[in-house]
């Protein structure tokens, strides 16, 4: 059974372990052995994509369905076509949390490769305990925009340490909506780079002693333009800009 997406006809697509895959078969287990067979109706001798996480789609013919798992047949096995050249790693200041969740879901879906939670000054949400509930909203949009790794959302650590795992990066960007001269076109030029950390402040935005930690620390100040954007909207505008200009879009 194949799905229509875009005028195109796709496999149901579905994430493995790593250890629940063999040489020439794999197992299913989970809540996707009910959606499988109650939900898709699929039947024995169907094909379905698998993802084991890390970048390669495998294509399985199911060979057998109990109540508790699906057992299948791997007849090919390739790296990703979903998966974008560049390695973005988002820093997001904590937000209330269906905030949060919408950054998560939505940066998952563009192609981010990380989420980091930073706790900042101004942050509402001084120590958020939700990491299951985000880790499982990042696997859904990971399915369901057909990504080949399930970005991992990180325990939340506080400002400088961020600022200082940022600072090992290829290229570091902070935006502040006080800057005024220095763009994003301006930091990334024509995009030769292969990783890049973004960092988007709180709904009250960062403070300047923040600001100023960052920048002695080597990061980029950017502003994104004349217009403030919300927390929300931050990072969902950068990564797009990002992929565009790397050729992934």
């Amino acid at each position: 059974m194949m799905h229509m997406k875009n005028g195109v006809f796709i496999m149901p697509r579905f994430f493995v372990a790593k250890n629940q895959i063999a040489k020439d078969g794999a197992v299913i287990v989970g809540t996707d052995v009910k959606h499988i067979s109650n939900v898709l109706r699929m039947t024995c001798g169907e094909q379905i994509t698998l993802c084991d996480g890390e970048g390669f789609d495998y294509t399985a013919v199911i060979e057998n369905i109990s109540k508790t798992q699906i057992n299948v047949k791997l007849t090919d096995k390739q790296k990703s076509l979903a998966e974008p050249d560049i390695n973005i790693v988002l820093y997001q200041a904590v937000p209330k949390n269906a905030k949060m969740e919408y950054i998560i879901q939505k940066c998952t879906e563009l192609g981010v490769a990380e989420i980091v939670p930073v706790i900042s000054k101004r942050c509402i949400a001084r120590s958020p305990e939700k990491y299951t509930r985000w880790q499982k909203i990042a696997q859904e949009a990971a399915k369901q925009s057909g990504r080949a790794i399930i970005p991992q959302v990180a325990q939340a650590i506080h400002f400088s340490e961020a600022v200082l795992q940022m600072s090992k990066a290829e290229t570091a960007i902070m935006f502040y909506e006080q800057e005024q001269k220095t763009g994003l076109k301006d930091v990334i030029g024509n995009g030769e780079f292969s990783q890049i950390a973004i960092l988007i402040g709180p709904e009250g935005g960062f403070e300047p002693a923040e600001v100023l930690f960052a920048q002695q620390n080597n990061i980029h100040i950017v502003t994104l333009g004349k217009r403030i954007l919300r927390t929300e909207t931050a990072a969902a505008a950068v990564i797009p800009i990002i992929m565009y200009i790397k050729g992934q879009i």
